[in-house]
C-alpha cells in the first residue's frame, strides 16, 4: 500500500513540466562544472611544474671600475626566461623616502591636521621606511638563451655603502617560480687595474714608447726630414707680394676662442707670419672674434717683432677684436677686405659657414690666399677658392715644420709611427674578420672577436 502511493506521487511529480526543465537544468550546470573543474583541465606537460632557479649567487665582478656584479645560477630549463631585480642605491632608496615623507604629510594636511601633526606624521613615515629593509626591488632585466640563460652581468651600478641585494625568479609560458635572493649583500670594490682597459693601456705605452724614442733618436742620432709643405712654403712668397705691392697683410685665426686646438695652431702659423712681415716691414692685420684670443695674437706678434730686433713697427691697434657675433664679424672682414684689398690673406683656425664667404671675397680682390683648418666640411671650399691649403694633420704639423726643432720634428715621426701602427691592425683585423665570414668555426674568426674584444 505504502509503495503504491509513492510510486503514485513520484508519477504525478513527473508528469508536471517545471520538474522536467528543473532535472535538466541540475544536469547542465553540473556537466559544465565538471568540464571546467582545474583538476579535469588539460595542461602542458612543462608548465606542470613550475621552472626553477638554483645555485643563485652574485660576487664583484673582478678589474673594474666598482660599478658591476656578475650573477650566475643553474637549473633553469631549455626556453625559460630569468626576470633579475635588485635593491635600490642609497640616491634611489633616499628619492622613495623623500616621496613617502611628502605622501605623508600631505594626507595630513588634507585631513586639517596641524603643521606639527603633518611633520610628525612625516618624520613617522621617514622612520617606518628607513627600517623597512625590503624598501623597493627595481627590475634589471630578463636574462634568456636557447639552452638556458645562466648569467647576467650587471652594469653601471649607482652608490650603495651596504650593497645591493638580488633577486631571481625563471619563467616560461607565463608560469614563474618561486623567487630566489641572494643571502648577503654584495659591495663593489674599486680595482686598482681594469682588465678591459688593458689594451688601451698597452697601447698608449706603445705609442709615448714611439714617441720618446723619436725625440731621443731625433735630438742624438739624425734629425728627421719632413716632406715639404708647400702652403707653408708659400708663406714668404705672399708677404713678399704684399711688401712688393704696398698692400697689407691679412690674418684671420679663426672664429673660436683659445680652448680650440685649432686655433692655437693657428696663432704658431701667425707667429711665422708676424716674423716674416716684420723682416720685410709689411703690414700685418689680425681682427679677431675673441678678446682672448685677440691678447694671444698680440702677444705672439710682439714677440716676433722683438725676434727679428724690430720691436719699434709693432703696432697692437691693428690687432683688434670686432664682435663674438659669427656673421657680425664676417661682414666687419669682408668689407675691409673689399676696401683695404689685401694683397696675401691667410686663413688659420676653426672655420665653419663663413669660410666661403672669406675665401671668396678674396679671390675677388685678386689677393693670394693660405688657409688651413682640421674641419672637415669646410675643406672643400678652402681647397677650391685658396691658392695653397694645409689639410688636416699638416695643419698640426706647421709649428714643427715652420720651427725645424728636433724635439718637435721626432715627435711627428713617433706619431707617424703610431698611426702605421694602428693601420696595421685595422688591416689585419679586416682580413681576419673577411675569412672568418666564411670559416665561423676556425682560428681566423676566434682571432678577429678576439682582436675585436680587445680594441672595443
Amino acid at each position: 500500500m505504502r509503495k503504491s502511493i509513492l510510486h503514485c506521487r513520484l508519477t504525478r511529480a513527473l508528469r508536471l513540466p517545471g520538474a522536467w526543465t528543473c532535472a535538466w537544468a541540475c544536469c547542465w550546470v553540473y556537466g559544465w562544472s565538471v568540464a571546467l573543474s582545474p583538476a579535469s583541465a588539460e595542461v602542458p606537460e612543462h608548465a606542470q611544474v613550475s621552472p626553477t632557479v638554483g645555485g643563485f649567487v652574485a660576487f664583484d665582478k673582478p678589474g673594474d671600475d666598482g660599478r658591476a656584479i656578475v650573477l650566475r645560477w643553474s637549473g633553469v630549463e631549455s626556453g625559460s626566461q630569468v626576470l633579475l631585480s635588485r635593491t635600490l642605491g642609497d640616491e634611489e632608496r633616499a628619492a622613495v623616502i623623500r616621496e613617502q615623507r611628502i605622501a605623508a604629510a600631505a594626507n595630513a594636511l588634507a585631513a586639517n591636521a596641524s603643521r606639527e601633526v603633518a611633520e610628525q606624521a612625516a618624520a613617522d613615515a621617514e622612520r617606518a621606511m628607513e627600517s623597512d629593509l625590503e624598501l623597493g626591488w627595481k627590475f634589471i632585466g630578463v636574462a634568456s638563451g636557447p639552452e638556458g640563460a645562466v648569467g647576467y652581468e650587471v652594469t653601471d651600478l649607482p652608490t650603495a655603502d651596504k650593497g645591493f641585494r638580488f633577486r631571481a625568479q625563471a619563467s616560461r609560458d607565463g608560469v614563474r617560480s618561486t623567487a630566489v635572493e641572494t643571502l648577503e649583500p654584495i659591495v663593489t670594490e674599486r680595482s686598482a687595474l681594469f682588465a678591459s682597459r688593458l689594451p688601451l693601456m698597452v697601447g698608449i705605452a706603445a705609442l709615448s714608447f714611439l714617441i720618446g724614442w723619436s725625440v731621443w733618436r731625433a735630438c742624438r742620432v739624425r734629425i728627421p726630414q719632413l716632406r715639404k709643405i708647400p702652403a707653408l712654403n708659400a708663406i714668404d712668397e705672399a708677404v713678399g707680394r704684399a711688401t712688393e705691392m704696398g698692400r697689407s697683410v691679412l690674418f684671420v685665426p679663426g672664429i673660436q676662442d683659445m680652448t680650440d686646438i685649432q686655433t692655437v695652431a693657428g696663432l704658431t702659423v701667425l707667429s711665422r707670419v708676424a716674423r716674416t712681415t716684420a723682416e720685410y716691414d709689411a703690414t700685418l692685420e689680425v681682427p679677431t672674434t675673441r678678446s682672448l684670443v685677440m691678447t694671444a695674437a698680440r702677444e705672439t706678434v710682439q714677440a716676433a717683432h722683438f725676434a727679428v730686433h724690430r720691436p719699434e713697427s709693432f703696432r697692437p691697434d691693428l690687432i683688434n677684436y670686432v664682435t663674438d657675433e659669427q656673421f657680425g664679424y664676417v661682414a666687419y672682414v669682408a668689407g675691409k677686405m673689399v676696401r683695404e684689398k689685401p694683397a696675401a690673406c691667410f686663413y688659420m683656425g676653426a672655420f665653419y659657414a663663413e669660410s666661403l664667404l672669406f675665401a671668396e671675397t678674396g679671390n675677388a680682390v685678386g689677393a693670394i690666399q693660405i688657409s688651413g683648418t682640421a674641419e672637415p666640411s669646410q675643406l672643400p671650399f678652402f681647397v677650391a677658392a685658396c691658392d695653397y691649403t694645409l689639410i688636416g694633420e699638416e695643419f698640426f704639423a706647421a709649428s714643427a715644420y715652420l720651427s725645424g726643432e728636433p724635439a718637435q720634428l721626432g715627435s711627428i715621426r713617433g706619431q707617424d709611427l703610431g698611426k702605421a701602427l694602428v693601420a696595421v691592425c685595422i688591416v689585419v683585423g679586416t682580413l681576419l674578420a673577411t675569412i672568418g665570414a666564411f670559416a665561423p668555426e676556425g682560428s681566423a674568426a676566434s682571432a678577429a672577436s678576439w682582436l675585436v674584444d680587445a680594441l672595443g
